[in-house]
């Protein structure tokens, strides 16, 4: 069972699910530096983030970044489709090779406990919610979360923090 958000101490702690329902320990990810990003594939941010997100992954895939997308239909209802949908979308578009997962209320009362935790880790400008799809988070490799990017931050505009993350300049 995932640990609840006001107990844990790092990403590391929680257990989600994946696109086919399958049960992911985040653990499998200590030792690397995540991008967490909540993504729809109808949102205006859409082409430019699946793009610019398989671009930073292809380029420190191999330094030790991965990038977790949460699908999430809570802005705009941008998301409407079903998981296979979503991959299928994700992958065959934008050629993403990171794990997508189960899609997540990022809001509300039924958001995710991971969310819970990313939000209250780090507040964004709009305190604990999160304003819009393709909010990101960056968390280092013991799973703390070191920073918070608005939904209009280019992936590629954080490479620089991905970088110091990884410890390569």
């Amino acid at each position: 069972m995932a640990a609840a958000a006001s107990s844990a101490t790092s990403v590391h702690d929680f257990t989600v699910k994946d696109a086919s329902g399958k049960d992911v320990d985040l653990s499998v990810y200590k030792g690397k530096v995540l991008l967490i990003v909540n993504v729809a594939s109808q949102c205006g941010l859409t082409n430019s983030n699946y793009t610019e997100l398989s671009q930073v992954y292809d380029k420190y895939k191999d330094q030790g970044l991965e990038i977790l997308a949460f699908p999430c239909n809570q802005f705009g209802g941008q998301e409407p489709g079903t998981n296979e949908e979503i991959v299928q979308f994700a992958c065959t578009r934008f050629k993403a090779e990171y794990p997508i997962f189960d899609k997540v209320d990022v809001n509300g009362k039924e958001v995710s406990p991971l969310y819970k935790f990313l939000k209250s880790s780090k507040g964004g400008l709009f305190g604990d919610s999160i304003k819009w799809n393709f909010s990101k988070f960056l968390v280092d490799k013991e799973g703390r979360v070191v920073d918070r990017y608005a939904p209009t931050t280019s992936p590629l505009s954080i490479e620089k923090d991905i970088k110091k993350l990884l410890g390569s300049s």
